[in-house]
């Protein structure tokens, strides 16, 4: 099995198992853009009624969540919803608009 294909199992079973707590890290990594956006809606629905931790670099994974930490090696430089952080245009904003283009 290819790394998408390993990481699309490990989260098939993520689903199945309905955690009360749900830790993602780089969950779509190793998954091709177009995989990913379909992912997307399950992953919103699987995100609902739950606290979640989600570890991303490729931040459209992130976009939809409550709160967004920007991490930094100076720590939590920022945090906010996405349209928040994007209305401070500080190292969220550059990162995102980065990943955009």
């Amino acid at each position: 099995l290819s790394q998408g294909q390993k990481q699309l199992i490990a989260f098939a079973r993520t689903i199945v198992s309905n955690p009360k707590i749900l830790v993602l890290d780089e969950a779509t990594s190793s998954i091709d853009a177009k995989t990913e956006r379909y992912l997307q809606n399950g992953l919103n629905h699987l995100l609902k009624g739950r606290t979640s931790f989600i570890i991303a670099h490729r931040l459209s994974t992130i976009r939809s969540c409550d709160r967004i930490m920007y991490v930094s090696n100076k720590g939590i430089t920022e945090s906010g919803t996405h349209d928040e952080l994007m209305a401070k245009k500080g190292d969220y904003y550059r990162l995102y608009t980065a990943q955009s283009v």
